[in-house]
């Protein structure tokens, strides 16, 4: 077993900090952001890391982390691309983020319900429960080659639904 391993926090911190905010400068191309993107890495770690089971892994659970918020910034980006500000400020009105949030989550939540069956267990283990491939696959017991199968046709099934659910809140706003 390697005895290099960071274990605190602080060693955590200081022997990735630099790794991760390069990676995300090359994702960002933005040096605030990549700072952001490398904080933010952090700060779920904090809150979750503790459920790493094998801290050999730390690094590149780290990596995939913030990978997975750049992502998650730049399909929320891409989406408030389509509306215009002052659009946003008479949809949105003066509701709390939080509310907006909670009715975003109600309505993923809402989405993957419909989502057929044997591709809702592994999008919800992968976006709800934040697990990897490999983890989903040994959690239900299938091929890690099927969970990519069930994992990419049940994004295909949300993106429909999602598309449906836009089309018909356009329509009955008009």
């Amino acid at each position: 077993m390697d005895t290099d391993i960071p274990s605190t926090f602080e060693d955590i911190v200081s022997a990735y900090y630099q790794p991760l905010y390069r990676f995300g400068y090359s994702l960002a191309k933005n040096e605030h952001e990549a700072g952001d993107l490398a904080q933010q890495t952090f700060f779920i770690y904090a809150e979750k890391g503790s459920s790493l089971r094998d801290k050999s892994k730390v690094k590149s659970w780290l990596f995939t982390t913030l990978y997975r918020e750049f992502l998650r910034r730049r399909r929320k980006d891409g989406r408030m691309d389509h509306y215009e500000p002052e659009m946003l400020e008479t949809v949105g009105g003066s509701v709390e983020p939080h509310i907006r949030r909670t009715t975003d989550a109600n309505l993923a939540v809402e989405a993957l319900d419909e989502v057929d069956e044997v591709y809702r267990q592994p999008l919800s283990l992968f976006y709800m429960k934040d697990l990897s491939y490999k983890e989903i696959a040994e959690v239900l017991d299938v091929p890690i080659g099927t969970i990519m199968s069930r994992l990419s046709r049940g994004k295909a099934q949300l993106r429909d639904i999602f598309k449906r659910k836009e089309t018909e809140t356009s329509e009955n706003a008009l």
